[in-house]
This record gives structure tokens, sequence and C-alpha cells, in this order.
């Protein structure tokens, strides 16, 4: 393969991403239910792509187009190939620049909202399990793997969904990587969906503390653009341009992160192969990516340490991760294969549907029972993030307190930075396809089980019986927070 094409493959990525907000900022449908243009480009793809275009020109006659639609199958090879190298930029990203908070203070603000994410999580898991073992595997002959599924698809998202396709290649289930982006992008567009439908229930019956009125946003918030007035700079020039590149710096920076996470991988693989290997092998089944995000906190306590200066913002190592996060999802949706699914329809509805009905259930008959206050506020991000990415958790949690007055953004993100080491794409998600392959659904579906009681337990026994009364305020207030 040439480098031309590998660099023209990359170029049309950025003409569908831009093809895909130019029908946003357009289509009235995709405003409303806030699907992101990094989605709509993969759609674009997937249709161009030989699994829709390619089928349809071959029922026509038109053979040239069968093999990869209006693509060469070279330009396929390199959109396959880079989920897996851009989630671990990614997840390097996810704590550079962010303060990591103590023990006392993430449990203090986000104690109660660690409990619901530990329970919507598990849960996750202990249900698709279940589910695996009596209904996938006996009748549709699926293996035990399939019970993650439902967690790798929802919570961990696309990225992690791509990450995890050499791991699902390596234990002879291919297969499970398709299921996994189709059940993260139904997810999503489901998260957002229900999200709002859940929100005007919630304020049209009085469950919403901060929102009294009807939960539209603007048109332009629709439209994803900002208006003039409220526009802000995408990054802080935090060293000269003449010395470095500020977007180089914070890209070294995460180079570092990825490296680390690398080295670290390699020394646990080596560490296995003297060990415990003729067993049983784990690490030499873990990709990069949960690994790149431990070096990513390695990097940040270094900062905290020695960046006297400052030189490091936040929002250029956001500006990188929100590239990488697109190109990424519009690259494994562009080579998702529809055939897999559609061979796979019955396993691919129920785990749908499974996952759906546990987090919408959760949010209404747990939360308002695990959350001292603001149960709706909380609760409503942690859904939205159960089912797609941590962006659609955002989005409700904006609509349903836009001035952010209750505790639930801060303790939204302290929760992200306590359980995005182990769940939505870490070392847990990253671990569970040769943990099943290894030990068997038992041990796995009896340590999810123990997890989910015990986060039940915590949010019901203890965060619960705190609940304020009607008009009493909240336990933390956001100003404190």
């Amino acid at each position: 393969m040439s480098p031309d094409t590998i660099g023209f493959a990359l170029l049309l990525l950025g003409v569908l991403l831009l093809l895909a907000k130019i029908i946003r900022v357009k289509w009235r449908l995709a405003q409303r239910l806030f699907i992101p243009s990094s989605i709509i480009g993969g759609g674009l793809a997937l249709i161009l792509g030989p699994d829709v275009l390619g089928r349809v020109a071959s029922a026509f006659g038109a053979d040239g187009f069968t093999e990869s639609g209006l693509f060469t199958a070279d330009i396929l090879e390199v959109w396959g190939s880079l989920p897996s190298l851009l989630i671990s930029v990614v997840f390097a990203a996810l704590f550079l620049g962010h303060r990591l908070p103590g023990f006392r203070e993430v449990s203090t603000v986000a104690g109660p909202q660690i409990a619901f994410g530990l329970t919507l999580a598990s849960g996750q898991y202990v249900l698709g399990i279940l589910l695996a073992l009596l209904v996938l595997g006996p009748v549709f002959g699926l293996p035990v793997l399939s019970g993650a599924l439902i967690e790798i698809g929802f919570e961990g998202g696309h990225g992690t969904a791509a990450g995890l396709g050499n791991t699902f290649a390596e234990f002879d289930f291919a297969e499970g990587q398709d299921l996994a982006l189709g059940l993260a992008t139904v997810g999503l567009l489901s998260g957002i969906v229900i999200g709002i439908t859940l929100i005007n229930w919630a304020v049209r019956t009085g469950r919403t503390t901060e929102l009294h009125q009807n939960a539209t946003p603007s048109v332009t918030e629709q439209a994803g653009l900002v208006e003039k007035q409220r526009r802000r700079s995408a990054g802080t020039l935090t060293v000269h341009p003449s010395s470095i590149e500020p977007l180089t710096l914070h890209f070294g920076l995460l180079a570092v992160a990825v490296i680390i996470g690398w080295l670290l991988l390699s020394a646990l693989q080596w560490v296995e192969s003297f060990t415990w290997a003729g067993t049983i092998e784990l690490f030499a089944h873990v990709p990069l990516f949960p690994m790149a995000m431990i070096g990513g906190i390695v990097v940040q306590l270094a900062i905290q340490s020695f960046d006297r200066h400052e030189v490091v913002d936040r929002q250029l190592i956001e500006r990188i991760q929100g590239f990488s996060l697109d190109t990424l999802i519009i690259a494994a949706l562009g080579t998702l294969s529809l055939q897999v699914i559609a061979e796979n329809l019955g396993p691919f509805l129920l785990l749908l549907v499974t996952g759906l009905l546990w987090s919408v259930l959760s949010l209404v008959l747990l939360a308002p029972r695990m959350m001292p206050d603001h149960w709706f506020e909380r609760g409503i991000g942690d859904m939205g993030q159960s089912l797609g990415v941590t962006a659609t958790g955002l989005i409700l949690l904006r609509i349903a307190d836009p001035e952010l007055r209750t505790p639930a953004y801060p303790a939204f993100g302290y929760k992200q930075l306590a359980l995005e080491p182990f769940f939505g794409g870490g070392l847990v998600t990253a671990a569970a396809i040769p943990l099943l392959a290894n030990f068997g659904a038992g041990w796995m579906l009896g340590g999810m089980v123990v997890l989910l009681i015990g986060s039940l337990a915590v949010g019901l026994l203890h965060f619960g019986r705190r609940r304020q009364p009607p008009g009493e305020p909240a336990t933390v207030p956001f100003e404190q927070a």
C-alpha cells in the first residue's frame, strides 16, 4: 500500500466529516436528535461502501462497485486500521490537563454518582452474561463472549468497540466487533431520543429541580453552532510558537502517555510470558488503549508536580482528543459489516432491548433512591453516558440543568475520573473478553453480581438515606464543588 493511498484515505475522511457537518446544519431531524457529525459521516461512508452501494450496484450488474463500493479496498483497509490506533490517543487524553482530585474530594461530591455509575456498568455485565448463558448461546449458538457486548457497545461506545477489534478476532469472535459497533450506534441515538423524552416527562411531572419549562434547546444549539457572543477560544497559547507550536507540545505529551502505556503493557506481557502464560494468557490479549490511559495519569501526575508555568492547556488536549474520536468513529462505521448484524439480528435486538431497559429503569426506579438530592439531574447524565458516550450524558445534563446550579455536573466529572480507568473502555472492559474466554462465565458473572449488590447497597442504604426533603438545599452546593 503506497503512502499516497494512506494520505488520500485520511483526506477522504475529512471530506466526509465536512459533508456530514453541512448535513447536520441543514437536516432538522439530525438537529433535534443531536446526532454528531461523525455519526452522520460514518453513515455516509457506510452507504457508499460495499455493504450498501456495493450490493445495490451488484443487483443492477455494475460489478465494479461490488467489492468496495465507491471506495477502494486499500482505502477501506486504511480505515479499518485507524480505530485501534486512535483509541489510544483518546484514552491517553482522558486525564491530561485535569487536576487529579483527592479521595475525600471525590467521595464527598461524587459518592452517590459513583455508586449509581457502578450499578449501571456492572448491571450491563450481569444481564449480558445471563442473556448469553440462557439465550444467546443455547438458541443462537453465540459464544459466552457475547455477554460483554452490552457494556462494550453501550458504556464503552464506538471507540472501545473499534479498539477491541483485534481482541475479538483473537478469540474467534470477529463478528462481535460489528455487533458492538451496531449497539454503540443505536445506543447513542436512543440515548438522545429517550433522554430528551424523559426530560420532558420529568419537567411535566415536577421531578426536576431547576427546569420548569419546555426543555427545548435553541436553534443554534440544535444545529451544532455557537452564537458569536458565546464563542470562546478553542485553546490557549501557553508557549511561544517560535519555540514550539503549542499543538505540537500537547501532541508530544499525548505521545509520551501512549508510549508509557505501551511500555507498561509490554512489561506485563513479558512477566506473563515467564510466569503463568502456560496456563492462561490475559495481558497478551489486552489492547493498548487502557494502558495508554494509565500512561496519561502518570504524565498528569508529573505535570502536577513539575509544571510550575502551567504550560498544559486542557482545551488543546480536548481538541486533539475530539479530532481523534471523530476520525475514529467515521472510520469504524465506514467499515462496519451490516451483513454480520443482519445474520445475527435476533441476538442484536435482544442485547439492544436489554441494555435500553436496564438504563432507563435504573434512572426511573433506582436513581431517586440512590441520590441524596437532585436525583433526576444527577441520573440523566449517567443514563445518557451508559447508552452512548460521555458527550451524550453531558448534552442531557446541560438540557436538564442549563445553568449548572446543581451538583450534577461536577459530580459527573468526578465520577468519570473514578470509573473511566475500569469501565466504559477501561481495564475491566478491555479484560472482559480474555477473562470470559479463559475463566468462563461463572467467575465473571459472580464478580459482577457482587459489585452490583455492593454498589446498590451503598447507594440505597447509605447515600439514599441522606435524601433531602423537597425545598432543602443540596448536600454539596455547586459553588462549593
